[in-house]
Parts: structure tokens; sequence; C-alpha cells
């Protein structure tokens, strides 16, 4: 994974939580509480890394509009099941106006720029940029978005969209879409467990917490 992190980022001892996401992935959202729960009650057992899983490339981009009797359908269900909440400026300042283009690699830049700066609140930073755009209607292929999110985390917001649009960070994330698509991720959100070297899947699609961390205590023990 060094490729993707940048460098050297776990202790081969610990076992590490790979959650896999897509900040365009509307039950990634709803998942974000339950990741983040996880992350707090398991970060000094364990690492965790924070992928992207580039669901809507660049070439695949369209107007959120064009999705937009899908999403209207979708977010009901998310809520329902997950508590979480979509934003009136979402639904209604975004999505109902429907032409601000959608693609998941800017994001994914975002969060390839914030782990090499604090891959320890990576979790909270995924949370973070998809209540941006779907709930506060915060636009991801919108420079602003990301000076806001770098400015709420205290590092630099002109350095941080600078580096987003650099050659070495197009390199990781091309290469963390490839790794993604190796590990047979297809969906999201996925959660996956390296342990001694091997890799099993924790859970793919919502889960709820307690399941979710049922699970990972089986698997911590074998």
């Amino acid at each position: 994974m060094d490729k993707v992190n940048g460098n050297a980022l776990h202790d081969e001892e610990k076992p590490e939580i790979i959650y896999v996401f897509d900040a365009l992935c509307g039950w990634c959202y709803g998942f974000s509480p339950v990741i983040q729960k996880l992350h707090e009650e398991f970060e000094k057992t364990a690492d965790f890394l924070v992928l992207s899983g580039g669901m809507i490339k660049e070439e695949d981009a369209g107007p959120v509009g064009e999705m937009a009797w899908y999403i209207k359908q979708a977010y009901k269900q998310v809520e329902d099941v997950s508590g979480v909440k979509f934003g009136k400026e979402f639904l209604e300042n975004v999505l109902e106006k429907g032409d601000a283009v959608f693609d998941s690699v800017t994001p994914a830049r975002a969060m390839a720029v914030f782990r090499l700066e604090k891959i320890e609140l990576a979790v909270d930073f995924a949370a973070r940029l998809q209540k941006a755009i779907y709930f506060h209607g915060m636009l991801p292929g919108n420079d602003e978005t990301y000076k806001a999110l770098a400015a709420e985390f205290q590092l630099d917001p002109d350095t941080f969209v600078a580096r987003m649009k650099t050659r070495e960070i197009d390199e990781i994330v091309r290469n963390e879409f490839q790794v993604v698509a190796g590990m047979g991720v297809k969906g999201y959100p996925s959660v996956i467990v390296r342990k001694g070297g091997e890799m099993k899947t924790l859970s793919r699609g919502y889960m709820d917490y307690d399941a979710l961390r049922t699970e990972l205590m089986e698997m911590l023990k074998q």
C-alpha cells in the first residue's frame, strides 16, 4: 500500500482496517458515523487506511441532474436505514438545479493530499467531506470546498488545493483506483481487514455498528 500512502505509515504488527469509500456514494455518507465510531474505538489497536474507489471517473462524469431521479429515491432509503440526513442545501440548491458536474476524481485527490498530511484523521476527513457535499451542498468540483475543509483541519487552504493538482497526487490517485480494483472491491462502502499479510473482507455495503464490531472482533481473534 506504500504507493497509495506515499510512505510507510502502518505498524506491521497491527492489523490494518481499510475503509474503501467514494465521496459521491450516498451509502458511504450513511456509513460515516459507523466507521467513525469504529475508528474511535479501535484506533489504538489497529491502523486505519481510507481509500477512494473512483465510482465516477472523469470520463463518466456528468450533471447531477442526470441521476436526480435515482438520488431522490435512494437518499430516503439511506436516511431511513442509517439515520443520517441529507441537507436542504444539497436537495434544493444542488440536486434540483441539476447542473453541477459530479466526479469522484477531485475528492479522491483531496483525500490523497489529506492522507499525506494527517493520515490519523483520514476517517474524520472522509466523513466531513461527505457531509460538506450531501448536507451543506458544497460542490465536489469546486476549489472553495476543499479550501474550507483544509482550514477546518488546520491546513493551509491554498497549499492544499495546489497540491491536489500536482502530478504526484495524480499518480497516487490513479494507483489508488487500481489498488482498489485489484482488491476486488465492486461496491461502497467496503471494509477490509489486513492481518498477518492476509486480507479479508469485513463488510460490503452498509452495515450497522453493532454488526460491524461483532464481525471485526471475530476476525481479530483468528
